[in-house]
């Protein structure tokens, strides 16, 4: 008797794999079932309802709890949901629906006021609107704002980019020589640097690791130009999972100039000196100029961080004496220089 004075109860249902929602009034999960498989055209043999945010079933007892026009998900037979987390997963995973979100986040984010929801929303914008599908300056011109006109290609101007890096690299060496006090030891030191230039020259500054065109073992980024940061100095991996992919947009490739190519064992605090110390006793040839190179200009001991990653601080790592020289060379000169200072990585 008393359950013809219950109330409907309106609620939005939609289906496992839709995202069109439909407004349902009913006293009970059944009718509820019955009217929502109507319109979604689903069969009513062994249906469910479950909340759409986590999935959890909604029973007869707990459907009279629930606020009015709360989301739920109509199951058939043998389908499951996940909650909100799974839908997330469906929209990354196709772009069926990129220009609809696009639209409604750029809605959203007119009418927005709060700071953090602001930038939660501008970030999904500049991920919707990638064009790193684009390669050319003329499939995707606003990228190239501000490049130099040579670059016809993003990949001619990412190598570029890392090439400009590893240059500097080179002139950090190059300045070292203004310091230099002994005439001898300055003149095996430039010796040395005309023979790292060499070396780069032959591997095009390695230019490659900035360029998604390369094979697979030469770049940092995928195919498609994400990178991923390598974390801190002294740790295997970034705790927090940045990534970045400068191909997409002309906001991430500014925003990628502010990650670093990060020396592990440290360039002016330890590599150089490194170098210095054992020029004292020895000359060019004697060095291992191989070592010296890997520890300056390659993946190493070098380290794609993102800025929040790099770890300014002394690192405390020490080059291995016993390779600073070649083979068969007497490096304990320089071995007692360096000796007790750091600790030593490889």
């Amino acid at each position: 008797m008393f359950g013809l004075f219950v109330k409907n109860k309106p609620v939005k249902v939609r289906g496992n794999s839709g995202d069109r929602k439909y407004g349902v009034a009913a006293k009970n999960v059944k009718e509820l079932i019955k009217k929502g498989c109507q319109l979604l055209q689903l069969p009513p043999s062994g249906a469910r309802v479950c909340l759409y945010e986590d999935g959890t079933i909604v029973t007869e007892e707990f459907f009279p709890t629930l606020p009015d026009n709360s989301e739920l998900v109509l199951l058939s037979k043998g389908q499951t949901w996940s909650g909100v987390l799974g839908d997330i997963g469906q929209l990354l995973s196709t772009d069926r629906h990129a220009d609809a979100l696009i639209e409604a986040a750029k809605d959203l984010l007119s009418d927005e006021k709060s700071p953090k929801r602001r930038k939660v929303l501008s970030d999904l914008l500049q991920n919707l609107e990638d064009r790193a599908d684009a390669e050319s300056r003329e499939e995707d011109e606003d990228w190239f704002n501000g490049v130099d006109a040579r670059f016809k290609t993003k990949s001619a101007y990412m190598k570029h980019n890392c090439e400009s890096r590893i240059r500097g690299y080179m002139r950090e060496v190059n300045d070292t020589t203004k310091s230099i006090q002994k005439a001898k030891v300055k003149a095996e030191f430039l010796k040395t640097s005309q023979c790292l230039v060499e070396m780069l020259k032959n591997d095009k500054y390695n230019g490659n690791y900035f360029d998604r065109t390369e094979k697979e073992s030469g770049r940092l980024c995928t195919k498609e130009g994400w990178f991923t940061c390598q974390g801190a100095f002294d740790e295997e991996l970034c705790r927090s999972l940045h990534s970045i992919n400068p191909y997409g947009s002309r906001e991430s490739r500014i925003v990628f100039s502010t990650w670093n190519l990060d020396h592990r064992i440290e360039k002016k605090r330890t590599i150089i000196p490194a170098l210095l110390d054992a020029l004292q006793n020895h000359k060019t040839v004697d060095i291992n100029l191989d070592y010296v190179y890997q520890l300056l200009f390659t993946r190493a001991n070098l380290k794609l961080v993102h800025i929040a990653c790099h770890n300014k601080g002394a690192h405390n790592l020490l080059c291995d004496t016993g390779k600073m020289l070649r083979a068969g060379k007497n490096a304990g000169k320089a071995e007692q220089a360096t000796r007790g200072r750091k600790r030593r990585l490889i």
